[in-house]
């Protein structure tokens, strides 16, 4: 399958013989297992889906989350109070001094974010969850606000932060929602105007180790608890503000720690995070790793960002990811948040005239999510055409293949699977998917 900006989805054959030697090999070596694809569920996203007639919205939610759909999406986010993406801002308990969480709940969730996850689990009962939270309660931080700060760093906060986290997955356990991880921060480096908390590498290996991890085990709680979401080393910082945010910084302080380490399951990774991966996957191969929230753009919606954004799942998945996690699945037009941000989406609906869109990023996510499945491994490339490429292997021996031409003109590929080569011809700026079925 192929997608250029003026013809997207089309099917291509292929040669059965090239001519000329290959320029991209696929080699024998195995690498992680995936665990799929997703997107995170916001307000203004089920806000934006509310526009549609119902059958086109039933089709929109069919294409992301149904096994047999355009994406068959297996793991999502949401997020722990409000996002920058809320309709407004709220926590799940601003009862100021609530140590114990009496007054914790999740009834504003009940209008937006619950029906919005339900209607994606009706129609993939197996979809994983994973959730963060932006800000804590503002009583909990200093200053007292949802956005910049930190958390106040005392043992009864600390111990009433852990409880929040606990209270919020049985909450959800009582929806019938199950929380299959928590990542304890979004962006721990934020210091932003929407709702965000800065953490220091040393603040989250103290709290999981000596807070949050032992509260899950005190109730019962199969919930993973994983190391995230790191949007950090970004290299002005590291040189210009002589601040490190890098790998020993973040995951390094925390994994290397056996007390907080025992509790992680895996480790978070988005927006500048992508300049740590390596490292931390090199150095702890055993735990699973997610790109967690695709960068966002601008809310143009461009075929040049999209070229862009592939180029991320390539990093991400090169470099050991297990998952990739769209940010914001269906915006409004221009995908503008409640504080003036303009971002991109995979599905715009306009609310004049009741109609949808499907952006670019729509279709890359289509050419690495449609043929693959959770459990199918990543293989090994070669040659030339491997830094613009991703291969998986299926547990019957079929190979995908997704690769771009990042060209303005078409380029041929010669692939070679061990016993033939194929050829190939790759339309300019193009994304491809290439399926070869075991024998």
């Amino acid at each position: 399958m192929s997608s250029t900006e003026s013809s997207v989805w089309t099917d291509k054959q292929c040669q059965t013989a090239a001519q000329g030697e290959a320029n991209l090999f696929l080699t024998n070596e195995k690498y992680q297992l995936l665990d799929g694809f997703g997107g995170c569920f916001n307000e203004l996203g089920f806000v934006a889906l509310s526009h549609l007639p119902e059958e086109e919205r039933a089709g929109l939610m069919h294409s992301l989350f149904h096994p047999e759909g355009e994406h068959k999406f297996s793991i999502c986010r949401l997020p722990i109070g409000a996002s920058d993406y809320a309709i407004d801002w709220y926590s799940l308990n601003e009862t100021d001094g609530d140590l114990d969480m009496v007054h914790f709940s999740i009834e504003r969730d009940r209008q937006y974010l619950i029906p919005y996850i339900k209607e994606a689990l009706k129609l993939n009962p197996d979809l994983k969850l994973f959730a963060s939270p932006w800000s804590p309660p503002t009583w909990m931080k200093f200053p007292k606000a949802y956005n910049y700060g930190t958390l106040r760093w005392e043992k009864d906060i600390l111990e009433a932060y852990a409880l929040y986290f606990v209270k919020f997955v049985e909450a959800y356990r009582e929806e019938g929602i199950i929380i299959h991880q928590v990542h304890v921060q979004n962006e721990v480096v934020a210091d932003q105007k929407f709702p965000s908390c800065v953490w220091t590498g040393e603040q989250l290996r103290e709290f999981i180790r000596d807070y949050l991890g032992s509260t899950f085990e005190q109730h019962g709680l199969d919930t993973e608890i994983w190391l995230g979401t790191i949007n950090a080393p970004e290299a002005w910082d590291e040189w210009i503000k002589k601040k490190t945010t890098d790998f020993d910084a973040y995951a390094h302080t925390v994994l290397s720690d056996p007390e907080a380490y025992k509790y992680v399951k895996g480790v978070g990774y988005q927006w500048a995070g992508k300049h740590a991966i390596q490292r931390t996957v090199q150095s702890y191969p055993e735990l699973r790793y997610m790109q967690t929230e695709n960068e966002c753009g601008d809310g143009e919606n461009t075929w040049f960002y999209a070229r862009y954004v592939f180029n991320l799942y390539q990093h991400y998945f090169s470099n050991g990811v297990n998952a990739y996690i769209y940010w914001n699945m269906v915006l409004e037009p221009k995908g503008r948040s409640t504080w003036g941000w303009e971002q991109n989406a995979m599905i715009t609906v306009d609310p004049a005239s009741k109609e949808s869109k499907r952006n670019p990023e729509f279709y890359v996510m289509k050419h690495f999510a449609h043929f693959t499945s959770p459990n199918d491994r990543r293989i090994g490339l070669k040659g030339p055409w491997s830094g613009n490429a991703i291969a998986f292997e299926k547990p019957d021996g079929t190979k995908v293949i997704v690769i771009a031409n990042p060209f303005k003109e078409t380029r041929e590929l010669r692939l070679s699977n061990g016993s033939a080569v194929q050829t190939f011809q790759l339309e300019s700026e193009s994304f491809n998917t290439i399926v070869l079925r075991n024998g």
